[in-house]
Formats: structure tokens, C-alpha cells, sequence
């Protein structure tokens, strides 16, 4: 137990700390967020204790030293012990999150108290109960987005379809949510990166690490160029590494933000599945796209499709099914780039991955002459080589 005199003297710690925090205006006071940081620290309250707090009391004022009667309704007698005690790494993590807010501007807390809270956070069981952000803090509000997520090993393919699907959903108004992952996420976010208005590039990235940490390293430039166009969030206390657990916690409010969620590669086990779930439990719109039938990395969407998620090939398709109207200013791609009936190796490859041999039998060129070409269409994008000495094509989306 902390003695109450002990209390009193943080008490006048956080106090003092709140006269010296950052000008940042998005940012509340520590008065503010410091009761959402205490609450997320006591052991056993977690989101959904602290979303039927909100919901009944309307704040946490009066719910921790000396609870509000009505707290001992709603919670159990574990929990309200618990909440008249200091968590031990209160005040360290207190301090550690003032001092890196006021080390950058565009760092700030978000809880749901915070007038820019994401109205769509609001129905979820389990909305996080303080989130730390660094970028454009105007994405959270009152832009439509959408999730999209897939395959962390994707092949180029997936990674073409990803990046021309966040352009052009980006183009037509859209924010663009997704996690920071290798593959799928990093190539939707790079998308997205590309289409800017007013220095504000409409992408999300939540993340399942503190917002210290960078996972994975080898997204540190692309995590940087986010927070300065972007929006970077995370409801981890800073210092906290990558675990396992934190993904779906992450996946959750990927979910969470969107008005749906696309789903580009994924094998059957691919954490996307869960985040798809998740949109769904949601009432969200849920789609896929799909693959090749000899591909494990289409079988996720493949499956998701069977279970009522919308088919979609272009950007058009999910942007009619939102019922979106994009700006007229602002055009964008609304069908694949037709397969090119000029070139034989595309037209012989199709878009199955095909060995060296099978293409000499398809072209009937020379090895040398073949090989040339299929160099030529590496350099311009056009094909991928692939694990196996097998060659595909790679359409845009």
C-alpha cells in the first residue's frame, strides 16, 4: 500500500509537472490525461473497465483515493481496492511521458475525454483508454478511413497491390490505416505517403510498441517520414517492446478507426484474419482480394470471401460499396492496367508464377533472348523473380 502522505507529495509532483508541460495546444493537461495514464496502469481495469466507467460516470473524476459510491456499482470489490492504490510505476512513467512530449511538438495524448477522440473508437467493448501520438493530430478527425492490411512476407505482386490501392483510395478522399508491419502494411502506407495536401499525407500507422521504439528497425525511415506527414498511435506506455500479445491488441483499434478493412494477401494464419474479424464484429465493411488458387497468400482472402467479404479489384469497387464519392479534382485509377498484348513474355506469363522452362516453351524464344527480356521487365516493374527461379507478372491495381 502507498501511504497517503506519500500520495499528497506525488500529488504535488504532477502538479508542478502540469505548470511546466509543452505549449503542444493538442495536447491536454497532465491533469487531464494523468488520471487515463493511472487507470491504465492499475492492475485488473483494463479498456472495457475503464469504457464502463466513462459511459456511466461521464469522467474519472472522484474514482480512485476516495471512489465515487456508484464505482463500487460498477466494478468489483478486487477493482476498487485496487484503484485506491498508486500503481508503483505511476509517477516514473508519468515523468518519462512528460518529458518526451515536451521534447517534440507534434507528440500529444489522446483519451477519450480529448474533444478529437475517434468517434468509431466508441463502439468497440474495449476502446483504448489513452493513446499516445506523434504527427498530424487533425487525421483523427473527421476523415473517413479505411484498414488496409495482409501479408507481412507478401510477394511483389501483393506489395503492388497494396501501394496502388492506399494511392488511389488516398486520391479519392480516404485515410488510409494500417500497422507498420513489413509487406502489405508498409507498402499501403507508402501509398498513401505519396499523395499530400497541404503538407498532410492521409495515413495512420498503429503500432504495438511504445512510440520510442520503432518495429520493425528496418521501418525507421518510413515510421519518421509518417510522423512527419502521417499520424503515428499507440496506446503501449513508452519503453514498451514488441510482444507477441500487443498485436492484436494493436489489430483492435486498425479495426477500431476504419469504416472497413481491405485485405491484400494472407495466408490462413495471418494476424489480418484477426483484424478482418474484428472489423466485422464491428459492423464494418470487410474486403479481399483475390489471388491466384495455387497461392497460400491468397487463401485468407480467399476464405474471407467465402464468409461474405466483398470481391474487390480496383479501388473503384470499395469506394462503391462505401457508397464514396470521390473529389472531382482529384481523379483516380479505377481499373488494373490491361495486360500489354504487344509484349510476348507478358502475354505467355500470364499472371501464375512460371519457371525459365516453362516460359521457353510458352515463347519458344532463345534462353538468351528470354532472359534479356525478363531483365528488361524487372528494370521496368512489369515482372517479379521470385523464390524457386520462377517469374511473375505484376499487374497495378
Amino acid at each position: 500500500m502507498v501511504r497517503r502522505d506519500s500520495q499528497r507529495a506525488q500529488q504535488r509532483k504532477v502538479t508542478h509537472m502540469n505548470n511546466t508541460e509543452s505549449s503542444n495546444p493538442f495536447t491536454p493537461s497532465v491533469n487531464d490525461w494523468g488520471p487515463w495514464l493511472r487507470l491504465s496502469l492499475t492492475p485488473g481495469l483494463g479498456p472495457r473497465a475503464a469504457k464502463l466507467l466513462i459511459d456511466s460516470l461521464g469522467s474519472l473524476d472522484n474514482i480512485f483515493d476516495t471512489p465515487d459510491p456508484q464505482v463500487s456499482l460498477l466494478l468489483s470489490h478486487k477493482q476498487v481496492q485496487a484503484l485506491k492504490v498508486m500503481p508503483i510505476a505511476f509517477l516514473a512513467t508519468l515523468e518519462h511521458t512528460q518529458t518526451w512530449l515536451a521534447a517534440d511538438a507534434r507528440r500529444s495524448i489522446v483519451t477519450p475525454q480529448c474533444p478529437d477522440y475517434p468517434v468509431l473508437l466508441g463502439d468497440m467493448d474495449d476502446p483504448p483508454m489513452l493513446m499516445y501520438a506523434c504527427g498530424k493530430r487533425q487525421l483523427l478527425q473527421p476523415h473517413a478511413a479505411l484498414a488496409i492490411v495482409g501479408s507481412r512476407n507478401a510477394s511483389a505482386q501483393g506489395v503492388r497491390t497494396a501501394h496502388d490501392f492506399a494511392h488511389s483510395l488516398s486520391q479519392a478522399g480516404l485515410c488510409i490505416v494500417s500497422g507498420l508491419a513489413h509487406g502489405i502494411d508498409g507498402a499501403a502506407h507508402e501509398g498513401a505517403l505519396e499523395v499530400t495536401t497541404n503538407g498532410i499525407s492521409p495515413t495512420i500507422a498503429v503500432v504495438g510498441t511504445g512510440l520510442d521504439r520503432v518495429y520493425p528497425r528496418a521501418h525507421h525511415a518510413l515510421a519518421q517520414r509518417i510522423g512527419e506527414q502521417g499520424l503515428l498511435l499507440s496506446e503501449f506506455a513508452l519503453g514498451t517492446a514488441p510482444a507477441r500479445g500487443n498485436f492484436p491488441k494493436r489489430n483492435r483499434i486498425i479495426a477500431g478507426l476504419s469504416v472497413g478493412t481491405l485485405v491484400v494477401e494472407a495466408s490462413l494464419a495471418s494476424g489480418s484474419l484477426i483484424t478482418a474479424h474484428m472489423a466485422n464484429d464491428l459492423g464494418r465493411d470487410v474486403f479481399a482480394v483475390p489471388g491466384s488458387i495455387h497461392s497460400p497468400h491468397a487463401k485468407g482472402c480467399h476464405a474471407l470471401i467465402r464468409q461474405g467479404a466483398k470481391l474487390v479489384e480496383t479501388a473503384a469497387d470499395v469506394l462503391d460499396e462505401l457508397g464514396w464519392r470521390a473529389p472531382a479534382t482529384t481523379p483516380y485509377r479505377q481499373a488494373s492496367e490491361a495486360i500489354s498484348t504487344q509484349d510476348p513474355v507478358l502475354k505467355a506469363l500470364g499472371f501464375d508464377p512460371l519457371s525459365l522452362d516453362e516460359l521457353l516453351d510458352r515463347t519458344g524464344m532463345s534462353a538468351a533472348a528470354l532472359q534479356a527480356q525478363l531483365f528488361e521487365l524487372e528494370l521496368g516493374g512489369r515482372v517479379a523473380r521470385l523464390p524457386g527461379g520462377l517469374f511473375q507478372q505484376i499487374a497495378r491495381a
